[in-house]
């Protein structure tokens, strides 16, 4: 019972933390459905236009902050450590809300998770939002030394790739999560979060190494993700590989 209590309270915590919903997948209709294998043009380009604009408002809050950070470091009354501080709550909001940059549906929910066939190997959902806290922190640490070795500078190109890496991740979500594209979601997940990752990581290491390493972990767990990706994809109807046009149905 104490043990049953615990786990609850620890799950209702990441929840909250990483904002996932649990939701009500017993009762929650269908909305639509795909009746055709035509591809869905207007979503290519929802997903490409809500992605762009999503890393042109993170750019712009880069800047913002630049300026704040400036501002901070040539103010003599401040401590020398209030602009690292305050650089490392920004980038723990940022790693763990980016979503709220994106004019998409990136709702974090259990729903598509709980009632899709999974393979026999894959974690329970509990697991996803702890890793995924850890990989927040392990962000957080690597973007600040990259930033202090960037001379406090935010428009840089390792911190920009970085808000892309997070944008292309918000778009995956909206594809898997929220609208359950099955077949778009492993390209997706794979020229998205994976691969700018790895791009991501490598030039993190290239300016730091110690960030490199830390950051290295995002790239494992993206890797067996973009697996998992796919064994669902497969074990739930091989769609085809892009997004299908869908039609509305009635409860």
């Amino acid at each position: 019972m104490n043990g049953s209590h615990n786990s609850g309270i620890l799950e209702k915590f990441v929840n909250t933390v990483m904002g996932v919903k649990n939701g009500n997948t017993k009762h929650s209709p269908q909305k639509s459905i795909a009746t055709t294998q035509e591809l869905d043009i207007r979503a290519v380009l929802v997903y490409k236009l809500g992605t762009i604009l999503q890393i042109g408002v993170m750019i712009l809050v880069l800047l913002g902050m630049e300026k704040l950070v400036m501002l901070i470091d040539n103010n003599s009354f401040l401590p020398n450590w209030f602009s690292t501080v305050l650089t490392g709550l920004f980038f723990a909001v940022l790693s763990i809300r980016s979503r709220m940059f994106s004019l998409l549906d990136n709702t974090r929910s259990r729903q598509t998770y709980d009632q899709i066939i999974r393979p026999r190997w894959a974690p329970p959902p509990l697991v996803f939002p702890i890793v995924w806290m850890i990989i927040a922190v392990l962000r957080v640490i690597s973007s600040v030394l990259v930033w202090q070795a960037m001379n406090h500078q935010f428009l840089v190109l390792p911190l920009i790739l970085y808000v892309v890496h997070l944008a292309l991740g918000d778009t995956w979500n909206t594809i898997f999560t929220v609208e359950r594209r099955l077949g778009a979601a492993v390209p997706v997940v794979i020229l998205g979060p994976w691969l700018s990752a790895l791009v991501v990581t490598a030039i993190y290491w290239q300016t730091n190494p110690a960030a490199g390493m830390i950051l290295s972990f995002s790239c494992i767990w993206l890797t067996v993700a973009a697996v998992l990706v796919f064994r669902i994809w497969q074990l739930n109807g091989s769609e085809p590989m892009y997004p299908l046009k869908l039609a509305s149905v009635e409860k």
